[in-house]
């Protein structure tokens, strides 16, 4: 089972709304395959809490414009890591910090990435920003250079 059309559909268009604002690293992962209660996680990271904050609401405000709503939202008071339940697909929007803390592109590192638009030179959405071992690659060339170990490891 792969993640469906609509839930790619609308992971495509919240990639989108969180390049527009600035989000950097935007990864989406299928985990179909491993998780029956979603289908997608949607992650995409911002340096500062405000930014974060931004583009939760930049993505809020595309899928309402399409009666999307989020199920639940959580971490909004924090503005560290704020994670907003579509039910299909999740979006986690994490501080720069918290990304390469926890590491979920390492969590789920056996399930397929998914090819997202080219959305523009800054926002970083390409798949050759996760390494091969799921690691987020800051110099995008996934080769597992200085920078990108995981927490855990360091």
């Amino acid at each position: 089972m792969t993640a469906s059309d609509r839930s790619l559909e609308l992971t495509t268009l919240a990639a989108i709304a969180a390049a527009e604002k600035k989000a950097e690293q935007i990864v989406a992962i299928d985990v179909s395959e491993q998780l029956a209660i979603t289908d997608v996680f949607l992650l995409c990271s911002a340096s500062n809490d405000r930014q974060v904050k931004a583009i939760v609401d930049g993505i809020e405000a595309a899928l309402d414009a399409v009666d999307v709503d989020p199920v639940r939202r959580e971490g909004e008071r924090e503005g560290r890591w704020i994670l907003l339940d579509y039910l299909d697909f999740v979006v986690h929007v994490q501080h720069t910090e918290e990304r390469t803390f926890y590491g979920l592109e390492r969590l789920w590192k056996d399930c397929p990435i998914i090819e997202l638009p080219e959305i523009g030179p800054d926002n970083g959405a390409t798949q050759q920003s996760i390494d091969s071992d799921g690691r987020i690659d800051p110099d995008g060339d996934a080769s597992g250079g200085v920078g990108d170990t995981p927490a855990g490891e360091r």
